[in-house]
């Protein structure tokens, strides 16, 4: 039986922090479907909302239940969805794509321009029910809990910037040991990559990234990265680079440190306009992808079958508290002494 009324955690007031508020189940249209949530995770874009940053302050409609990673069930079906069934174990995609574009109308759903994103622009994930489009729902296997359900998101961001380019007998070199920064190595060594460096500052997560997955962890505040070149063997440099941290030394440090002709996907989004030297890339012969998002759905499917072949990133979640104790899991990830985050609203 569902109840009329929920908990969820919302932007309330233009203001730093969220509150747990009491707010109405949403109403499901002929094409959706009602999900009750049981796990969520907290993110990067989550740690902006609260802290009310300028991006948050030009983005986010208040009120707003936040929250777009998550892990639930089905409990109730539109009219018009006849291939979900009530119960039905499922995380989902948080880009609601529009059916316009020329993007969206040859398949390249995650390059949709007029996407909008639940706890973003759209009521989100952050409470005991959320309302989704049953196109953006991706059924979960029995292999896959709720825990792991529940990152799929961050961990699609992972999986799409590794696998921008070819890895297998590769050098990847990353920068930024954030949750998505780790799980992209615990990718690049699953599917086949030679070594894996990953650089920070934030020595935490350096040492989590070495428990997560088999990768040569080297803090840039301490460590020269082309002594680690050369113990390694690496004469010309990195194959490939996969940028998450948003930071432009680290990008110039990539830049510096790939083969010619390397490649680099960017996930990590610098604050403000950077500087580039773009005649050293140009005399490298370097190719640079921007990545957002996942590619909807193949991104899902490549990582859903990935984990049921022995993909492990359970290590990347440190923390696992209920909802009520939102403010301390906030807390945590503010931080930067953690890896993923997650909340469980059962």
């Amino acid at each position: 039986m569902i109840k009329n009324k929920m908990h969820a955690l919302a932007k309330t007031r233009p203001e730093v922090g969220l509150e747990m508020i009491e707010a109405d189940i949403p109403q499901i249209g002929p094409d959706d479907v009602l999900i009750r949530v049981n796990k969520t995770g907290i993110c990067g874009t989550d740690i902006h909302i609260w802290n009310w940053d300028e991006w948050a302050q030009r983005t986010i409609p208040v009120p707003l239940i936040t929250g777009h990673e998550f892990a639930g069930e089905i409990v109730a079906l539109g009219k018009n969805v006849d291939d979900l069934k009530i119960g039905q174990r499922c995380s989902g995609e948080g880009h609601l794509i529009g059916k316009q574009s020329r993007q969206s109308r040859s398949g390249k759903f995650h390059l949709d321009p007029q996407t909008r994103g639940i706890g973003v622009n759209e009521q989100g994930a952050f409470a005991e029910y959320l309302r989704l489009p049953a196109f953006n729902v991706v059924p979960l296997p029995d292999a896959i809990d709720d825990e792991i359900g529940a990152i799929l998101d961050p961990l699609g961001n992972a999986v799409h910037t590794a696998l921008s380019f070819d890895l297998v007998g590769e050098d990847v070199l990353i920068t930024g040991a954030g949750p998505i920064g780790i799980m992209a190595a615990a990718v690049a060594r699953h599917v086949g990559a030679r070594h894996v460096v990953i650089t920070d500052i934030n020595q935490d997560r350096l040492d989590l990234a070495a428990k997560v997955t088999d990768v040569i962890p080297v803090n840039v505040a301490t460590e020269n990265l082309k002594d680690v070149q050369n113990r390694l063997k690496m004469v010309q440099g990195f194959d490939v680079g996969l940028e998450m941290s948003g930071s432009q030394i680290a990008l110039d440090q990539m830049v510096e440190s790939l083969v010619m002709g390397g490649r680099i996907a960017l996930l990590g989004i610098p604050p403000g306009k950077s500087p580039v030297d773009w005649s050293r890339i140009v005399f490298k012969a370097i190719t640079i992808k921007g990545v957002y998002g996942r590619e909807i759905f193949e991104t899902w499917y490549k990582m859903i079958a990935m984990l049921e072949n022995g993909l492990d990133v359970r290590g990347v979640i440190t923390h696992r508290m209920k909802a009520s104790d939102y403010i301390a899991g906030f807390e945590t990830m503010r931080s930067g002494k953690s890896g993923k985050i997650v909340l469980d609203w059962s």
